[in-house]
């Protein structure tokens, strides 16, 4: 691939990571957000704002840590992948989850922006991933929820159209 290809497609994928194009930004579906929805479920939907929120957290921490930690050991499936409780523990948990969301959100979105980072190549301790389908992977599952971020809003009636 060209250089200006290869740059081209880092580009793409950092804006793709940073909820670029027709997807929702993760800043954007939190704003204005009433704390005492955190941890509310509308009716008939089984997830709370805040598990919405932790899950992002847990999955991306974990596509993360898969695509650049050779020691990486995958949480238990599903209760790794879910927060215990329906409602955060406070604002300070709240808070943190975002902060943590967002760290490794701007990790992800470097190795991918790194010319030394082969987007082609297999994760060694992987069974065929590339760098590529795991940014891929946090990008498709990121919008998803963040998808169901808004319709909790609105079933909340905490959502402007």
């Amino acid at each position: 691939m060209t250089d200006a290809r290869d740059k081209s497609l880092r580009e793409h994928l950092v804006y793709l990571l940073a909820g670029g194009g027709a997807h929702a930004k993760f800043g954007d579906v939190l704003k204005d957000l009433p704390p005492d929805l955190r941890g509310k479920k509308p009716a008939k939907f089984p997830h709370s704002l805040w598990m919405l929120l932790e899950h992002m957290r847990l999955a991306q921490w974990d596509i993360l840590e898969f695509s650049r930690n050779s020691k990486y050991v995958p949480p238990d499936w599903p209760e790794g992948y879910w927060p215990t409780t329906q409602t955060p523990s406070g604002t300070t948990a709240w808070t943190k989850s975002i902060r943590d969301f967002q760290r490794d959100l701007k990790a992800m979105q470097d190795l991918v922006a790194d010319p030394a980072t082969d987007l082609y190549a297999p994760i060694p301790w992987g069974d065929g991933q590339t760098i590529l389908r795991e940014a891929l992977l946090i990008a498709d599952h990121n919008a998803y929820h963040l998808g169901q971020f808004v319709d909790v809003r609105r079933l909340l009636g905490a959502w402007k159209e």
